[in-house]
């Protein structure tokens, strides 16, 4: 069984079980910086249901992914 990750739009985080991911609450995701977009991760070889037919992504491509301007500030921490 490994971590999956997947990204859902920012108005989907009230249909989330937070009983079948590793976050507790909608207060303790990550949104992107826009707000449009936040992920959820579970360790489960099934998917919870109200992620069916999302893309999942590993450990390394939602790493890749958060790396990118629409999740971090490039000017952050200010120099």
């Amino acid at each position: 069984m490994s971590r999956k990750y997947v990204i859902i739009n920012a108005d989907e985080v009230s249909s989330v079980n937070f009983d079948q991911v590793d976050e507790t609450s909608a207060n303790t995701v990550r949104y992107s910086l826009d707000g449009s977009k936040t992920f959820v991760k579970f360790d489960s070889d099934t998917t919870p249901s109200f992620l069916d037919g999302k893309t999942q992504y590993t450990h390394s491509e939602i790493l890749a992914i958060l790396e990118t301007d629409e999740w971090t500030d490039p000017n952050f921490p200010p120099e």
